[in-house]
């Protein structure tokens, strides 16, 4: 009998290479859009006390009823809408994959985008079309998405919205064009919604083939790994099937529950984020042989002549930040910071400075 790993494991799959996080240590974490602001010690106090009723010894609520109705309110999910919850955005995105793949089937999504869409769908066994973007903006190239959605008719198409790693919000009349042409389902991913000027939450419905996907991580939350996906019910109930039970575990429950009855806290933070990142772009347009996009997201991508040298600087002295380059064509020598607080902003900006002096 034949035992060796290569002769059992997927080709796909060996082809691939695990989704890689570096270990951060001591630097200052500006690489992966986290809402860089703590509670206060009351808070913090308060939230313990509700985790020492938890039911350690039991199951959670399989359905998380309490949590969706919290979300409900906070998201402004239209009350016609179902809800599915996953452990973070990137299980709902492989219950969609699972949900709409079959032979020949494809999975479409404008790039650079999220990388989850592309290593999802390899993962699952389907087809990935990747459709670039704008050079110049990073805008929609609307010719070459209908184009492709004209040729491949995708089961499934991705926008994010704003998009990651650019940071801009795509027209709207682009994405209803692409929900209008698109035969299969169209999911507008909408993570940093709460950074934005707009969403398409309160349109589900108005197309049938339209669904919206949300996440609490980039609200303060990304330590509880919770995300939703809202549409019509003929859609969810199917996607529902490959949810395994209890994915949303106790701790998160309470835990989210808990954080989105102080919203408050959260919005203000979100705000504070938002002026932050008004003063970094400022500040990255200021120093020389730096390119740097507006960005209605929690980061901003910038371009700089040798990516590799000025990602090494910065981590010599004591910052981590994103190295796109190499990613995608349109990211040659690109970079991507998360907006941190003024003090780890302003340690950024003056390391940055002095090394492309």
């Amino acid at each position: 009998m034949n035992k060796s790993v290569t002769d059992w494991i997927r080709p796909e799959i060996q082809q691939l290479s695990a989704y890689h996080v570096p270990d951060p240590g001591d630097a200052i974490k500006l690489d992966a859009m986290e809402n860089p602001y703590r509670w206060d010690a009351t808070l913090v106090e308060e939230w313990l006390n509700v985790l020492r009723t938890a039911a350690l010894n039991r199951y959670p609520d399989p359905a998380a009823r309490e949590l969706k109705q919290q979300l409900r309110a906070v998201m402004q999910v239209p009350d016609t809408m179902d809800m599915i919850l996953g452990n973070g955005s990137d299980e709902l995105i492989q219950m969609l994959a699972l949900t709409l793949n079959g032979q020949g089937r494809i999975l479409l999504a404008p790039e650079p985008s999220f990388v989850m869409y592309r290593l999802i769908a390899q993962v699952v066994g389907m087809q990935y079309i990747g459709v670039p973007l704008q050079a110049n903006d990073f805008g929609l190239d609307m010719f070459a998405m209908l184009e492709a959605i004209e040729t491949h008719q995708p089961a499934l198409v991705f926008l994010a919205y704003p998009n990651n790693p650019t940071g801009n919000a795509f027209d709207m009349i682009d994405i209803e064009a692409i929900i209008e042409t698109t035969p299969g389902l169209v999911v507008i991913d909408e993570a940093y919604a709460p950074f934005a000027n707009n969403t398409l939450m309160s349109r589900l419905g108005e197309y049938p083939n339209l669904l919206v996907m949300r996440t609490v991580s980039k609200l303060g939350l990304a330590g509880l790994r919770l995300g939703l996906l809202a549409g019509p019910h003929k859609w969810l109930e199917q996607i529902e099937k490959t949810r395994l039970p209890y994915n949303i575990n106790v701790l998160t429950q309470l835990s989210a529950v808990f954080a989105l009855q102080h919203y408050a806290v959260l919005d203000k933070q979100t705000d504070q984020i938002r002026a932050d990142r008004a003063e970094l772009l400022e500040g990255l347009n200021a120093i020389n042989g730096v390119q740097a996009w507006t960005s209605q997201a929690n980061f901003i991508l910038f371009r700089v002549a040798d990516a590799q040298a000025i990602f090494n600087g910065l981590k010599e002295n004591g910052i981590l930040i994103k190295n796109l380059h190499g990613s995608h064509s349109l990211l040659n020598n690109c970079l991507r910071v998360t907006v941190g607080t003024p003090e780890e902003n302003r340690a950024f900006l003056q390391a940055l400075t002095q090394i492309c002096l």
